[in-house]
């Protein structure tokens, strides 16, 4: 008995899952095809989707305030490496670890009184409008001075205020240098 042909055989099987049809070469390809549209997964980002909600920081920092707890538990964790480590190239990395840890509490903590220094100022103009006064806002040069009389009080108050000024002299000293025309010029 002999076994019937296919006939028509045009399609060859797909190359695992995803694989693309394969076509005879012999047989002409036809005007009007048909194209196999592909599902393309939808990637969204939290950080700018409206479904995600509005960023507010005062919630942020209040539904995750128990990182603060795990990041103080770690910042010890490397402080005890860093006195048991022998090996001079760990040491090092373990001490820049350490270093980022601390300007990042720095910062986190600085950022917290940027945001409280905000919301007292909102809390007066809130209240000043209710005795029916008009509200006042302040410039950003005005903060700036609010910002830098508050650090100048701050490091009076921890003795720091004598070399932080003679760091800021000798800052401006070295810019009119530069500004000054040069011996070279004249």
């Amino acid at each position: 008995k002999k076994t019937a042909k296919p006939t028509k055989a045009t399609v060859k099987q797909q190359q695992g899952k995803k694989g693309p049809l394969e076509m005879s070469a012999k047989k002409p390809v036809p005007f009007l095809r048909q194209v196999v549209s592909v599902t393309k997964k939808v990637r969204r980002d939290p950080r700018f989707d409206d479904l995600s909600g509005e960023y507010k920081p005062e919630i942020f920092m209040k539904t995750y305030s128990f990182l603060d707890s795990i990041r103080k538990q770690e910042k010890e964790m490397v402080q005890k490496q860093l006195k048991k480590c022998r090996n001079m190239e760990q040491k090092e990395k373990l001490q820049q670890l350490l270093n980022r840890m601390t300007q990042q509490e720095q910062a986190q903590k600085k950022q917290q009184k940027l945001r409280e220094r905000e919301l007292s100022l909102k809390r007066q103009q809130r209240e000043l409008a209710k005795q029916g006064k008009k509200p006042f806002f302040l410039k950003k040069s005005e903060k700036r001075k609010l910002e830098l009389a508050e650090k100048y009080a701050e490091l009076k108050r921890s003795g720091k205020l004598e070399s932080f000024l003679n760091k800021k002299r000798k800052r401006n000293a070295i810019k009119d240098k530069r500004r000054l025309p040069s011996q070279k010029n004249l």
